[in-house]
């Protein structure tokens, strides 16, 4: 990922909207694939710049691991444990996570095959343990974003959910999110292309805009662990480690 890119998203995952309702949608799929019995420690896959690590850590160990050294940069700020790695050679022992999470990494360029990626997560659950995987969600949304964040795919809900279930996990749950504001995104991408617009989508909107669009978001993360949203502009799947 480009090391400005990094700075965007170091500054904006706490409070934006897109990084604060999507994280909302993600802990009420955790929630409702633990069924009562939290995960008591977690590693984020991919873990970026640590904002997530400083919420998982605060229901259970958390730890993250990075191949970037950028990334561990902003990490060692934000004081959250860490270590160097890639997703598909993870440095841990087989079964040392009751859940992993991975937000955003198995899409990108550097992801040279994302069935390894997924099947190595698996390997670090124990038996019994939770995967949750977000990534960006459906061809007909490539933008100038995906360029500027170096990505490889946009996955359907039945290709995320294949990757699971050939990595032996049973699906819990695989629902696209962010979709109140699917049209907005498609209006937005056909004008990028129309224009020729290039970078990045990680920026502040006006403030009525964030409250907004973060409830929508909020709404979305109370709806989806009753059933799954139909389209959207990410797609998320939480599934179970076959014993």
């Amino acid at each position: 990922m480009n090391v400005e890119e990094y700075g965007r998203m170091f500054e904006a995952e706490e409070r934006q909207w897109w990084y604060a309702g999507m994280r909302s949608i993600s802990f009420s799929l955790i929630d409702l694939a633990a069924g009562g019995t939290p995960p008591r420690s977690f590693l984020d896959a991919g873990c970026g710049t640590g904002n997530n690590l400083l919420h998982l850590g605060r229901k259970a160990r958390a730890v993250g691991v990075d191949f970037s050294e950028e990334a561990l940069r902003f990490c060692k700020e934000r004081g959250v444990r860490v270590a160097r790695g890639s997703v598909l050679a993870l440095p841990f022992q087989a079964g040392s996570f009751e859940a992993v999470t991975s937000f955003d990494v198995i899409y990108h360029r550097w992801v040279s095959d994302d069935r390894a990626a997924v099947q190595e997560m698996a390997r670090v659950l124990r038996p019994g343990g939770l995967l949750l995987v977000r990534v960006p969600a459906l061809r007909m949304l490539w933008g100038a974003h995906d360029e500027a964040v170096h990505s490889r795919h946009r996955y359907t809900r039945g290709e995320l959910s294949a990757l699971f279930e050939g990595a032996g996990l049973d699906v819990v749950r695989a629902t696209y999110c962010n979709s109140f504001l699917f049209p907005l995104l498609i209006a937005r991408r056909t004008l990028d292309r129309l224009l020729s617009r290039h970078g990045s989508d990680v920026q502040f909107l006006p403030a009525p805009l964030e409250r907004a669009f973060r409830l929508l978001l909020e709404i979305e993360a109370r709806l989806v662990r009753f059933f799954p949203l139909p389209f959207g502009t990410s797609v998320m799947a939480i599934g179970r480690k076959r014993a």
